[in-house]
C-alpha cells in the first residue's frame, strides 16, 4: 500500500497516536529537531493501535547541526518521545541510514510532521 492511500497526517496525529502537532513542534524545539517525520506502519491501515501486540511508532529526525547530543542523549529523546506517545518508539536518524535500499524505503514513505523554523 502505497502512503498515497493511507490516512491524513492530522488524523494519524489525533486519532491513532492522540498527539498534537504542537506537542510535536515544542518536542521538536527541545532536542533541536529540524525535521521529524513518521514512517513504516503507522502510516498505514495494518496499524495495530490497541492491545499486547500494538504497534511501535517509527520516527526519522534531522538535528540541528549545532545539537550536540551524543547516544545518551539520544536515548533520553527516544525515552520522553515515548511517554509523550504512550508507546514503543524506533528513533533514527536520517544521516544514520547507511543502507541505501533501507534508506530509499523509508525515504520514499516516509511523511514530515514537523520542518524546523
Amino acid at each position: 500500500m502505497s502512503v498515497e492511500q493511507t490516512i491524513d497526517l492530522n488524523r494519524i496525529l489525533h486519532d491513532r497516536l492522540k498527539v498534537s502537532q504542537d506537542a510535536i513542534a515544542q518536542f521538536c524545539r527541545r532536542w533541536k529537531v529540524t525535521e521529524f517525520a513518521l514512517f513504516g506502519s503507522v502510516l498505514r491501515d495494518d496499524f495495530r493501535v490497541e492491545g499486547e501486540d500494538r504497534s511501535d511508532i517509527d520516527v526519522l529526525v534531522v538535528f540541528d547541526q549545532n545539537s550536540g547530543w551524543n547516544l545518551f542523549d539520544v536515548m533520553n529523546m527516544q525515552r520522553e518521545l515515548e511517554g509523550l506517545l504512550d508507546r514503543k518508539v524506533d528513533l533514527l536518524e536520517k544521516q544514520q541510514l547507511k543502507n541505501p535500499y533501507r534508506r530509499n524505503n523509508i525515504l520514499k514513505s516516509h511523511r514530515v510532521v514537523y520542518a524546523g523554523e
